[in-house]
């Protein structure tokens, strides 16, 4: 009789052991799995940052809001006197605004350096600025990193110049229009067809949600 009792515990045991088993079992399960949707989200906030735009002329470019792995390695800008433009010898042209102190180069729009990761990007369906009526499209990084060299572009008011040297000529353009976006995935370029214009693109100071649109129309070619 005793062994009979024995048995029965020993079941009884075997059989709790078992029910808490399944029930860590099931448990780590759902962790695992409420664990695997929260990674899931993460990386499709991260990947809606870096989502494409797609602008009224059918252009797409990189969010210029979003930040890349390169950005967070390098917080602070190199020192001008130790500091070597590691994609000079890849320019084609240099786009300068005095007013902000900007003078950067540009790529060619094939190049994989003509990214907003790297440089100022010329937009890929743009036109260089030797095409008459074209729009020549730039998009780059604002913010504090290395990388946002239109961090001041918001300082820019109408009538402010900006320069393009190209293909031995000097372009000047004049902002005749400033607008900003919400980023629901597509932004408007609201220029004039008759004129030649450069169009600028990057995200608006202190907000996350939207991206500020600057209309530049030339005004005079000069030889250089």
């Amino acid at each position: 009789m005793q062994n009979v009792n024995t048995n029965k515990r020993l079941i009884v045991v075997f059989g709790v052991s078992l029910f808490v088993i399944g029930i860590f079992f099931l448990s780590n399960n759902y962790l695992s799995e409420k664990l695997d949707n929260a990674y899931a989200y993460m990386n499709n906030m991260l990947l809606d940052s870096n989502e494409l735009i797609s602008l009224s002329e059918e252009v797409d470019i990189i969010d210029p809001t979003s930040s890349s792995q390169e950005e967070n390695n390098q917080t602070e800008n190199p020192k001008k006197e130790e500091y070597v433009d590691p994609y000079l010898k890849y320019y084609i042209g240099n786009l300068e605004i005095p007013k902000i102190g900007l003078s950067k180069g540009f790529t060619d729009i094939n190049s994989k350096y003509n990214t907003v990761n790297k440089n100022i990007q010329v937009v890929e369906t743009s036109t260089y600025p030797d095409v008459n009526k074209g729009n020549f499209i730039i998009a780059a990084h604002s913010g504090t990193s290395y990388l946002a060299y239109f961090r001041n572009l918001y300082k820019l008011a109408i009538g402010d110049m900006a320069y393009v040297n190209y293909n031995g000529h000097r372009y000047s353009y004049q902002i005749v229009k400033i607008y900003n976006q919400p980023k629901t995935g597509k932004i408007a370029i609201y220029r004039n067809p008759d004129k030649t214009t450069m169009t600028l693109i990057t995200c608006t100071k202190n907000s996350k949600t939207e991206q500020t649109v600057y209309i530049l129309e030339l005004t005079n070619i000069e030889n250089i």
